[in-house]
C-alpha cells in the first residue's frame, strides 16, 4: 500500500509540473518569449517563491522529500538525454575554415569578459554568498563560468524560427554559442574535479577519467557508431534494436561520468558528439526522443530547480538585491558588449552587433543545468543559486526584445542580412 501511495504522490507531482510548465510556456509564447522562459518561471512558482509561500501545506504534500528525490532522478535522466541530443545536433561542418575562426573569436569575446566580470563579482561577495569552507578560487571560477554560458539549443531554435539560421550572421552566432557551451562544460568538469574531489589525487583521477572517456568515445566510439549510421541510411530508419543500443550507450556513459565525479550530462553530451552526422539518424533521434524529453522530463528539471530556489533574501531587508544587481550587470555587459564589439569589428553594422549581443546573452536551460550541478556539489549557497536563477530568467527573457529592437522585421528580411553589412 505504501508503494501505491508513493506512486500516487509521484503521479500527482508530475501532473502538476506538466500542467504548470505547459500553461506558463504558452503564456510566454503569447508575449513573444521562448517557451523555455515560461517553463523556468513555472519551476520557480512551484517552489518556495509562490506555492510554498501561499500554500505551504499543499506544496509539502505535493513535493515531500521522497518525491523530490524521485524528481531529481527523473530530471537527471532527462538532462542526460537532452545533452545527448544537443551534442548529436551539432553540425561539425560549420566548425571548420574561416567561419570557425570568426565564430571562435566571437565565442571568446563572450566568454572572457563575462568570466572576468563574474569572477570579480564572486570575489566581491565571497564572504557573504560562498558555501562554508569553500575555496575562493573555486567560487570565482564557478560564478564566472556560470555567467559565461550561452544557451546553444535555445539559440538554434530562435534562429530557425526566424529563418536566419543559415545566414552569415545566424551561422556565426550559432557556431559561437556551440563553442561557448562546449568550453563551459569542459570548464565545469574541471571545477568539479578540483572543488568537489577533496584531494589532488581525486581531482587527477576525475580529470584523467573524463579525458580518457572523451578520447575513446570521439575516436573508437565514433568509428563504431558510424557503422550504425551507415545501416540507418540504408534502411531509411533506426530500428527498435538500434535505438535500444543508443539508449544503452547514453545510460552507460551517464553512469560512468557520474561515477568518476563529473555528472551524467557530460557523458550524454560527449556521446552525442560521437554520433554519426547522418540525416536519418538525426531525424529519428529527434522524432523518438525529443518530445517525451522536452515535454515531460525537462519540466521536471525546471520544477526541481524551483524547489531549490528560495527568495527569502529578496524580502525583508533585501540583502540579495545589491548582489543580484551587480551579478546581473556583469552577466549582461560581458556578453552584450564583448560579442557586440567583435561583430562590429568583423564588418557588420551596429544593429547586427546589438542583435548578436542580445542573442548571446540568452542562457536559458544551460545555466540552470550548470548551477544545479554546482548546488549538488556544494559549490554555491542557496542564496547565490537564487541569484543565478534570476539571472537565467532575466537574460533569457531579454534576448528576443533586444534582437527585435536591433533588427526589426523589415531589416531582418532584407537582402543585407545574408551578407556582411557595410560598417555604419
Amino acid at each position: 500500500m505504501n508503494q501505491i501511495h508513493f506512486a500516487l504522490q509521484v503521479f500527482a507531482a508530475l501532473a502538476v509540473v506538466l500542467a504548470a510548465t505547459t500553461v506558463c510556456g504558452r503564456l510566454a509564447m503569447l508575449v513573444k518569449q521562448p517557451r523555455v522562459v515560461g517553463e523556468m518561471v513555472a519551476g520557480v512558482l512551484l517552489g518556495p517563491a509562490l506555492l510554498g509561500a501561499v500554500a505551504p501545506g499543499v506544496q509539502a504534500q505535493l513535493f515531500p522529500a521522497d518525491v523530490k528525490s524521485t524528481l531529481y532522478v527523473l530530471s537527471t535522466i532527462g538532462l542526460t538525454f537532452y545533452m545527448f541530443l544537443v551534442g548529436s545536433s551539432l553540425d561539425h561542418g560549420l566548425t571548420t575554415g574561416a567561419n570557425a575562426r570568426k565564430a571562435s573569436v566571437l565565442a571568446i569575446s563572450g566568454i572572457v569578459p563575462t568570466f572576468l566580470l563574474g569572477a570579480g563579482a564572486a570575489l566581491l561577495f565571497f564572504d557573504s554568498l560562498s558555501p562554508e569552507g569553500s575555496s575562493l578560487w573555486v567560487f570565482m571560477l564557478f560564478v564566472g563560468g556560470a555567467l559565461s554560458i550561452t544557451a546553444f539549443p535555445m539559440l538554434a531554435r530562435i534562429l530557425q524560427e526566424r529563418g536566419i539560421a543559415n545566414t552569415p550572421i545566424g551561422g556565426l552566432t550559432l557556431v559561437a554559442a556551440a563553442i561557448d557551451d562546449a568550453v563551459a562544460w569542459a570548464f565545469l568538469a574541471l571545477i568539479i574535479a578540483v572543488g568537489a574531489s577533496g584531494s589532488p589525487s581525486g581531482a587527477l583521477r576525475t580529470v584523467l577519467g573524463a579525458a580518457l572517456f572523451a578520447v575513446l568515445m570521439l575516436t573508437l566510439g565514433r568509428k563504431w557508431l558510424a557503422k550504425l549510421g551507415e545501416r540507418a541510411e540504408r534502411d531509411g530508419k533506426l530500428s527498435r534494436d538500434m535505438v535500444a543500443v543508443i539508449l544503452l550507450i547514453v545510460l552507460i556513459a551517464g553512469w560512468y561520468t557520474d561515477y568518476i565525479g563529473v555528472f551524467s550530462v557530460f557523458g550524454g553530451f560527449i556521446t552525442g558528439l560521437a554520433m554519426p552526422k547522418s540525416p536519418v539518424v538525426r531525424q529519428e533521434l529527434e522524432t523518438k526522443l525529443s518530445d517525451l524529453n522536452s515535454i515531460l522530463l525537462l519540466p521536471v528539471f525546471f520544477a526541481f530547480s524551483g524547489l531549490n530556489t528560495r527568495l527569502d533574501g529578496f524580502g525583508s531587508g533585501g540583502a540579495l538585491w545589491f548582489p543580484l544587481a551587480v551579478i546581473m550587470l556583469a552577466a549582461f555587459a560581458g556578453k552584450y558588449l564583448g560579442c557586440g564589439l567583435v561583430v562590429r569589428a568583423q564588418g557588420y553594422s551596429w544593429r547586427y552587433a546589438s542583435a548578436v549581443g542580445g542573442l548571446m546573452n540568452a542562457r536559458g536551460l544551460m545555466i540552470l543545468i550548470f548551477i544545479n550541478i554546482g548546488l549538488a556539489y556544494d559549490l554555491v549557497t542557496p542564496e547565490m543559486f537564487a541569484i543565478l536563477v534570476a539571472v537565467a530568467i532575466v537574460t533569457t527573457a531579454a534576448a528576443m526584445p533586444i534582437y527585435r529592437a536591433s533588427l526589426p522585421d523589415h531589416l531582418e528580411a532584407g537582402a543585407d542580412v545574408r551578407t556582411p553589412s557595410p560598417v555604419r
